[in-house]
């Protein structure tokens, strides 16, 4: 009788300890997954959920009443006097509004001047400035002040420069005698330039900061493959730094036509839109809240900048998108 070989024992195997329960809920987490806690979900829902409210009522719903508002007469006193009329101001807008048209101009010519003039100078500041020259810190800041300013104490500043007794320009060239005024202000000819002298200082140290951060993206390498090739400095701008600012040129293109259209706050502060210096906006302002109140045909005004200014952004936020889809 054979005996049989006795099995060798097994060895002893230790239970791999499973996932914990977490604390709050007592809820296991799968792997290294963090579920969130009630109390978290309350703080996310709070933070992300009362901006997107507030967001939604100021900015979607007041739009869509404008948009409501523009087909009908209203003076603003009882929802019972709302009228429904069509077409009928935008009719009025676009034929017998004598300030509808000269408007839109000043608006084109706040444009054209805001990208001639500050936007090149804006350019010029960040490559002085990225050159890493001393002080460039206090240069910054210096260019950059007039943006984070309040557009109303730009235009009191400004209006102590253009003050017709004791303005800086006046004393500077003798035209603050009697008989010898300029009134800078005043004077339809003049007070729309003199204005977006005051809005161009502003733009130039906005355009500064754009372009610097553009130039900062830029590859140093680059810059040592053009010296290597024997370019100076203006060739290695003109043929390598300037091509690659092109999404920052698109930026800037999108941000000051954006700015002439909302341009509102330097003229109501000058000469609350005289002669000479009406704008979309200050038609809008006029009609709503003046003395006639017209909210149906101020309405009209801001559908009819608010259609423009979606022309503008709405190809730039498609060109975005298709931007990061082939990223």
């Amino acid at each position: 009788m054979t005996a049989t070989p006795a099995k060798a024992p097994e060895p002893a195997t230790t239970p791999t300890p499973g996932p914990a329960p977490t604390p709050e809920t007592g809820k296991v987490s799968q792997g290294h997954r963090r579920l969130l806690t009630r109390r978290d979900r309350l703080t996310l829902g709070l933070m992300a959920g009362l901006p997107t409210l507030l967001h939604v009522a100021l900015v979607w719903l007041t739009a869509l009443a404008s948009i409501a508002l523009a087909f009908t007469t209203w003076n603003g006193i009882g929802f019972d006097s709302i009228q429904w009329v069509g077409l009928d101001n935008f009719r009025e807008l676009f034929t017998n509004n004598p300030q509808f048209w000269p408007a839109v101009e000043h608006n084109v010519v706040w444009f054209v001047v805001l990208i001639l003039l500050p936007t090149p100078f804006g350019l010029f500041l960040a490559v002085q400035l990225d050159k890493r020259i001393r002080f460039s810190r206090v240069y910054q800041t210096a260019f950059f002040l007039p943006v984070v300013m309040s557009m109303a104490v730009i235009g009191f500043v400004w209006q102590l420069v253009y003050n017709p007794d004791t303005g800086l320009i006046n004393s500077l060239i003798g035209a603050n005698k009697p008989g010898h005024y300029i009134d800078w202000i005043g004077d339809p000819d003049l007070n729309l330039w003199a204005i977006l002298i005051a809005a161009s200082w502003r733009h130039a140290g906005y355009m500064m900061i754009l372009y610097l951060a553009g130039l900062k993206s830029v590859d140093p390498a680059l810059r040592e493959a053009s010296a290597l090739d024997g370019a100076n400095e203006w060739q290695t701008f003109k043929n390598v730094i300037f091509p690659t600012l092109r999404p920052t040129n698109t930026v800037v293109l999108v941000v000051t036509i954006i700015e002439a259209l909302r341009a509102f706050d330097l003229v109501f502060v000058f000469n609350k839109g005289a002669q000479g210096t009406e704008l979309l906006s200050i038609l809008v302002t006029n009609n709503i809240i003046g003395e006639s109140s017209r909210i149906g045909y101020g309405s009209a005004i801001a559908v009819v900048l608010l259609v423009i200014s979606l022309a503008v952004i709405i190809p730039y936020l498609i060109a975005t998108f298709k931007k990061e889809r082939r990223a």
